[in-house]
């Protein structure tokens, strides 16, 4: 089959929009954080496109993707072989009926499981030992995200044989990230002076900024997974932007009713949150279902992060309250609003049934909720496990003297802001703006006042 050109071309632009997503989380994340911890919080993201995109190239992908050739075993787990590093037999091979390169799907899932691992990392801030982070980072997207993607999308047991759906990750993604964030939170314990101390964003527009940048690059990330250029593809896209703007509006109005202000952190909390909510079903309901799944993920993730304060677990940036709840309503609404008027392979090539308000009955929404608690069950126990192993090794959580002075200063040697007078002096407005350390006097003993400041 030769290379289709469009499909290709859509499918790397998408690749670079999911890769976009990642610093937008860093920015979205940092601005939530508190200012001492703020670089520490974005070099959790960073280090995930650094440290998952060679893992990915080497083993993560042929593992999920690959076939192993045994009907038994692939449900658990793709090939040891096929895709192996970045070996020559597989440079020219087009991927399915696509007409895509598998180079490029290769590349398109990769920023994937970039930003996946990223995600967990919102709910340790402030008292992970970055070291600790990275440890963890490979051991979950090794023992957790590979075989999860696998029993999804790459052939295994809950895609090919469950029949459940995700179109784009709610079930891969964000129901996985939020479960072991939940666990590795439990384990790690809470910071020093929660919940009685103020921890708001430290930078709201950096919050706002972050969300928009995730708002841009989700187009790739729903609309590019289905891989070619159809109206399946027209439909996610649609989809994504209503249930988004709904989900905004769903949460801003929780916020006016109960506490009388709608809040900037909440509107681009509200719209990460539509987002998320809409992965799993964007290629496969219609836009008015779209716009009702966004507003019930907006209302219910504002609720949601509530639950923390009564439960007692520190989830420092409410990655369970967005990510965990809205990848469940998005993946259980699936069983609610699936249907073929949008997307014939539902049942033609994906084995599954239409939504219950579709004529399917609930078989679908009890796939559905299989799929979801199983991964749920799956990542939430091995990402507890790895936290308990590294924090037995003491590498896990930083010492009371760097939690209080800021992680920052104690792990990377930096800060985010730097408040120090630019003259060494007393720290005046003028000595920060660099016009000297003091008063100057002319020759009759009298201040010169005649230094402005230029421009």
């Amino acid at each position: 089959m030769e290379i289709d050109t469009g499909n290709t071309a859509w499918l790397l632009l998408s690749s670079a929009l999911v890769l976009l997503m990642t610093p937008g989380l860093a920015l979205f994340y940092g601005g939530l954080n508190r200012n001492k911890g703020m670089l520490n919080m974005m070099m959790m993201s960073f280090s995930s496109i650094g440290l998952i995109s060679v893992l990915w190239a080497l083993y993560g992908f042929t593992l999920a993707f690959g076939s192993n050739g045994s009907d038994g075993l692939n449900k658990f787990f793709g090939s040891f072989t096929q895709y192996w590093g970045s070996g020559t037999t597989w440079t020219s091979e087009i991927w399915g009926e696509t007409g895509i390169p598998t180079y490029v799907f290769m590349a398109f899932q990769m920023m994937f499981a970039i930003i996946t691992v990223a995600l967990i990392s919102g709910a340790l801030s402030d008292r992970l030992k970055f070291g600790g982070w990275v440890l963890f980072a490979f051991g979950w997207f090794t023992l957790v995200y590979v075989p999860v993607a696998h029993w999804v999308w790459g052939g295994g047991w809950i895609g090919a044989n469950l029949h459940a759906l995700d179109f784009a990750g709610g079930t891969a993604v964000h129901i996985n990230a939020g479960a072991a964030a939940l666990g590795v939170a439990l384990v790690l314990g809470k910071r020093i002076g929660w919940p009685r101390e103020n921890m708001r964003p430290h930078n709201v527009p950096f919050v706002a900024l972050g969300a928009g940048l995730l708002w841009f690059g989700w187009f790739g990330f729903n609309a590019g997974s289905e891989l070619t250029v159809d109206s399946t593809t027209a439909v996610a896209f649609v989809n994504t932007q209503l249930a988004t703007a709904a989900a905004l509006c769903g949460w801003c109005i929780v916020e006016w009713l109960r506490d009388g202000k709608p809040t900037l952190v909440g509107a681009s909390s509200g719209a990460v949150a539509g987002l998320v909510a809409i992965t799993p079903a964007c290629g496969f309901v219609a836009p008015l279902p779209a716009a009702l799944i966004g507003i019930i993920a907006g209302a219910a993730c504002a609720l949601a992060v509530g639950l923390k304060y009564r439960l007692g677990y520190d989830d420092s940036l409410d990655v369970v309250g967005v990510h965990f709840v809205g990848g469940w309503v998005g993946s259980l609404a699936i069983g609610f609003f699936a249907t073929t008027q949008v997307n014939s392979a539902i049942t033609d090539g994906l084995g599954a049934s239409e939504g219950l308000f579709y004529g399917g009955g609930a078989t679908q929404l009890g796939r559905q909720f299989v799929g979801s608690i199983s991964v749920t069950i799956y990542s939430f126990a091995i990402a507890a496990i790895l936290a308990l192993v590294l924090k037995a090794l003491k590498v896990f959580r930083v010492s009371e003297e760097a939690e209080v002075g800021g992680i920052d200063i104690a792990d990377h040697g930096e800060t985010a802001y730097d408040f120090t007078p630019a003259g060494g002096s007393g720290g005046s407005a003028f000595a920060m703006a660099g016009l000297g350390a003091g008063k100057q006097v002319d020759a009759d003993g009298k201040a010169d006042v005649s230094q402005k400041v230029a421009g």
